[in-house]
């Protein structure tokens, strides 16, 4: 690691780097492409089209600098940024040296607030069209968009272009959408529309949202809560109030916020963050319109009432919740090969060949109820947003987990906030008339019941509850410390789960998914994605947000500068690489699992980072004192700041 070299190499001279020009004598200096070309020549050693750790170069390049004089740029980090600025830069441009020599966590921060939410943009309309229909997941070169029977405005504005959209088909969906209906469109798969407006002039203009980046290009349910957290946080509040509506247009027309608005989607939805976007809105920009707030409160309400306590579906007996993905079959989104695991077991069972077995039970000739439950669990696990974990496999249905019932606490507290801070604690949806006392009934409800049977006092931490046997799931995850965010643990109870935190999940890159506890139960289980050793995004967000409700600064100062500072070495050593997950426990994105690690693939310089990830830097700097910011920026090991008995 060669970046300590940082602090020799930059200085307050201003170096002009001219990739296109020529000196008083005139000779030509080097060209942009000729420079970009003989740069990755030498230090590209392994052909991936970054510099990082792994190549062997020299790790130094000399270049003529405007005065004509010899400037030689040293390092992984620096010659990195270089390839990176010449990647951005056209003929002609200059190139100056402070870029080069940027301090780490600021070339990330700047990257993300004035490139990377610009380039993870969408829309769906004419002009976004071509972008957002295009599907590396999909083997097809048609474009389907699928668009809600009710929105008629939309149906005649694509009617109208599509002849201009090549290999585009236009189909308006049925009044009823069934789980039975969206099996049939697998192998149709298409994009569903999201929420537009008129312009001045009345022409059909749809509303944007930023998708996760790499693989999804789509609006996913969660990613986009936490992506807003960073929108607000780069003075981007448009993109965040465009996220809300598209939210709102989503329970209007397909009767939940979606897993992610393709077709595939339509029957399963993700964990809820709609209240929480709306509070944060409103906290960030209190002059937002009253007529804006109160339509996306409507749908808040909305989507609690007929999503989440629809009994017998995602309400249990319990009066607490669960997932529950509505869909038939096997997901179809998942790559090729990704159940045979499972799938061989039921092919021996009906002394079939997998192939044809597979083929069979997913055109309902071979009809197998135990194989049904599996793929419930599976979908709802999906729904969970842990898309895969063995602590919910083959068992999440059964589970009122302490996730989606803290999210829903947070709901009905959020709800009475909102009603009492903006409307003078009086809100009208349709025929009923609600007050804040009404939802923080219901809060205290929930907190009583979660307690009641998800609180453990003897290891003084929450439990998911398998409501079918009646017991609490005994898995350390870092969903349990969920009541911290959504401020339902008592004083007690919050310094307890500090304790089992940084007991149990606290590794040196920052907080793991799960402790290895799982695969020690369960050894031929597959790895999975959201199991240790990984880390995830979301997961950092929520629990720095919610031991700073409890008073824990120096805490979170801690884990915040773990996560970055396992962000800040990685983009260092890898050429800006900034990626889906990490591994903690190794602080590396070279992570072994699943899916692979979407944000690791590109040429020169990554265009978008990726969503969350991105969004939690921006969050993590300003919890950092300057200080630790100057810490991160030398990349000392967090081991060294914050020690431990």
């Amino acid at each position: 690691m060669r970046y300590p070299a940082f602090r020799f190499f930059a200085t307050s001279i201003i170096f002009i780097i001219c990739i296109s020009c020529k000196n008083k004598k005139g000779s030509s200096f080097l060209g942009y492409k000729q420079t970009l070309d003989k740069l990755i020549v030498q230090e590209d050693t392994d052909g991936d089209k970054k510099i990082t750790v792994d190549d062997s170069g020299p790790k130094q390049f000399e270049f003529v600098n405007a005065n004509g004089k010899s400037t030689l740029v040293k390092g992984t980090y620096h010659l990195s940024n270089l390839l990176q600025e010449l990647a951005i830069a056209r003929e002609g441009d200059i190139i100056s040296l402070d870029r080069i020599t940027e301090s780490p966590s600021n070339r990330i921060s700047r990257l993300i607030k004035t490139r990377y939410w610009d380039n993870l943009t969408r829309s769906v309309d004419k002009k976004g069209l071509a972008t957002v229909l295009e599907d590396t997941k999909s083997d097809t070169d048609t474009f389907r968009l699928y668009i809600p029977y009710k929105d008629q405005e939309a149906i005649t504005y694509f009617e109208s272009i599509k002849s201009e959209v090549p290999h585009l088909t236009v189909i308006t969906l049925p009044e009823e959408i069934t789980p039975g209906f969206v099996k049939t469109l697998n192998k149709n798969p298409g994009i569903l529309n999201l929420a537009h407006n008129k312009d001045e002039e009345g022409n059909y203009q749809a509303r944007p949202f930023v998708v996760p980046g790499g693989r999804f290009n789509e609006m996913y349910g969660w990613d986009s809560y936490f992506e807003s957290v960073g929108l607000l946080i780069d003075d981007r509040e448009d993109l965040a109030m465009s996220m809300a509506d598209n939210f709102a247009y989503q329970i209007e027309h397909y009767g939940k916020i979606l897993n992610a608005n393709r077709s595939y989607y339509l029957t399963r939805t993700q964990p809820p963050f709609f209240s929480s976007l709306l509070k944060e809105i409103y906290q960030n920009n209190q002059k937002v319109s009253r007529e804006w707030l109160a339509k996306n409160l409507r749908m808040v309400i909305k989507e609690y009432e007929t999503v989440w306590m629809k009994s017998g579906v995602r309400l249990t007996d319990t009066g607490l919740n669960r997932f529950y993905g509505e869909g038939i079959g096997i997901p179809p989104e998942t790559e090729e090969g990704h159940f045979d695991f499972i799938l061989n077991t039921y092919a021996k069972k009906h002394k079939r060949s997998l192939k044809d077995f597979t083929e069979k039970y997913d055109s309902g000739e071979i009809v197998d109820k135990e194989l049904d439950i599996y793929f419930t669990h599976d979908r709802s696990m999906r729904e969970s947003g842990h898309d895969t974990s063995n602590r919910l496999d083959n068992v999440c249905t059964h589970l009122n987990t302490v996730g989606i019932n803290s999210l829903l606490y947070k709901y009905e507290t959020d709800i009475a906030y909102l009603i009492k801070e903006i409307f003078e604690d009086e809100f009208s949806v349709g025929e009923k008339t609600f007050t804040s006392s009404f939802w923080l009934k219901k809060a205290a409800d929930r907190k009583k019941t979660m307690n009641e049977l998800m609180w453990d006092s003897e290891k003084e931490t929450f439990y998911d509850y398998n409501f079918v046997t009646k017991t609490q799931q005994q898995i350390e995850s870092a969903t349990n410390y969920y009541p911290l965010w959504a401020g339902l643990s008592t004083k007690e109870q919050a310094a307890s789960l500090l304790k089992n935190l940084f007991d149990n999940l606290v590794k040196k890159g920052g907080i793991v998914a799960t402790t290895n506890s799982i695969d020690k139960e369960n050894p031929n289980a597959p790895q999975r994605q959201w199991d240790y050793p990984n880390g995830w995004a979301p997961h950092q967000m929520m629990i720095w947000r919610g031991l700073m409700n409890y008073g824990y600064e120096q805490e979170v100062r801690e884990l915040v500068y773990r996560w970055l500072w396992m962000i800040t070495k990685n983009a260092v050593n890898y050429n800006g690489t900034i990626p889906e997950k990490y591994d903690v426990v190794q602080c590396t994105h070279k992570v072994y699992a699943e899916y692979g690690n979407v944000g690791t693939e590109f040429n020169y310089i990554t265009p978008s980072g990726f969503g969350w990830m991105n969004a939690s830097y921006q969050l993590g700097l300003t919890l950092l004192d300057e200080k630790l910011k100057s810490q991160l920026d030398q990349l000392t090991d967090p081991d060294k700041i914050f020690r431990r008995n």
